[in-house]
Order: C-alpha cells, then sequence, then structure tokens
C-alpha cells in the first residue's frame, strides 16, 4: 500500500510523522478481525491469525479484480491489552490479549466476504478462516505517532505519546493500536514504521 492509494482522510491517520504526536478522529472503519491472546513471538496464534487475514485480503483482491472492484491490501493492524483489563502493559507479554486486523474498503459487501472465507477455505482447509469476522470499529479521537525502528524498541515512544495526551488535556481511553506499515521480513528493524495509536477522552 502507498499513500497515493488512499484518500487525504486516510493519509493522515496511516502515515503521521515522527516528529511530533498529533490528535485525529478516526471514522468508523470496517475490518477483518481475530481475536487472540498471549505473547505474538511464542507460539503459532498470531502468525496464524495474520495468514489467516491476509489469505482472505488476497483471495478479495483477486476476485474483486476480475469484477472490476479493484481492492487495496491495506497494512496490518493489532489493537493490544491486557487481559481482563482495558489498559496495555507493554512489558508483560504473556499476559496480552489481542485483535489482529486488516481494513477493508467500502466497496466489500459481506457478502463477498463471506464467499471469500469459502474461498480460502477450500483451498487451505488447515488454515482458521472461519476465526475472522467482519465488524464495523470506531476509535474516535485519538493520539498518534510514527515509530522508525525495532518493535521491541517501541516504549520510548509510547511513553512520549501518553506524555503528549497529559499535556493536551486527555487520558487514554480504550485499547493501545499498533499500525504496522513495515514488512520484518523484507526490512531491516531499523528502519521498521510502526503507527503508535492510543484512544483519548477529555481528562
Amino acid at each position: 500500500m502507498s499513500k497515493k492509494e488512499l484518500s487525504r482522510e486516510l493519509q493522515s491517520l496511516y502515515f503521521p510523522s515522527p516528529r511530533a504526536p498529533v490528535i485525529v478522529d478516526v471514522p468508523a472503519m470496517t475490518y477483518f478481525m481475530v481475536n487472540g491472546k498471549g505473547n505474538p513471538n511464542r507460539g503459532r496464534e498470531f502468525p496464524n491469525a495474520i495468514t489467516a487475514l491476509y489469505g482472505i485480503g488476497y483471495t478479495l483482491k483477486f476476485s474483486l479484480k476480475e469484477e472490476g472492484r479493484p481492492f487495496i491490501i491495506m497494512p496490518l493492524e493489532a489493537l493490544w491489552w491486557t487481559a481482563g483489563s482495558s489498559s496495555f502493559d507493554s512489558k508483560r507479554k504473556s499476559g496480552w490479549a489481542w485483535t489482529a486486523m486488516l481494513a477493508s474498503p467500502e466497496k466489500v459487501r459481506s457478502s463477498d466476504f463471506e464467499k471469500a472465507v469459502r474461498q480460502a477455505s477450500a483451498k487451505k482447509p488447515d488454515v482458521h478462516y472461519n476465526a475472522v469476522r467482519m465488524e464495523t470499529w470506531k476509535e474516535g479521537r485519538s493520539a498518534q505517532i510514527l515509530h522508525i525502528g525495532p518493535y521491541a524498541a517501541e516504549q520510548p515512544t509510547i511513553e512520549r505519546l501518553h506524555a503528549f495526551l497529559r499535556a493536551e488535556g486527555f487520558r487514554p481511553r480504550g485499547k493501545h493500536h499498533e499500525i504496522y506499515l513495515g514488512d520484518p521480513r523484507r526490512s531491516a528493524p531499523e528502519r521498521l514504521r510502526t503507527v503508535v495509536r492510543q484512544p483519548v477522552e477529555r481528562a
């Protein structure tokens, strides 16, 4: 996905500056979503969720292209929180719960999604495509910043974001949100780009 493929509104949500946090209003958007829990770097649950999301995404891309409805594969996103709480302890990975997701263009109908799940499941029945759901999610007012570097080095960026929202008279609301613009299989860790977002409300 490139910046020029997105509307101006979405550009501000997916391509923020790394220089300073900003406040944005995130509209209701439709996503393909999978829930899970635990450290994403251990076990197969998180990688399997990613496989299922992209399997459905690319199935839709090819089928809708044939119908004259081009489909953009959006970057992987995830909501993170500590199980049993709406807050997020970035250091206690074993206690994490998460929702992995891909944003869906408005042109994708629920019938398109259901058809893609059936097609993908027929090709790879060992992948849990039925765990994926299509859902509308609205975050509303949020603070965000672009983190450049390894995922493991995000903590200072998160702290900077939270210091900013406190200084602006806000407090965290809802789940920690990350958008992964880089591909760790192709990019060096120091070149990875991640949007770090936190929904907020007035303190």
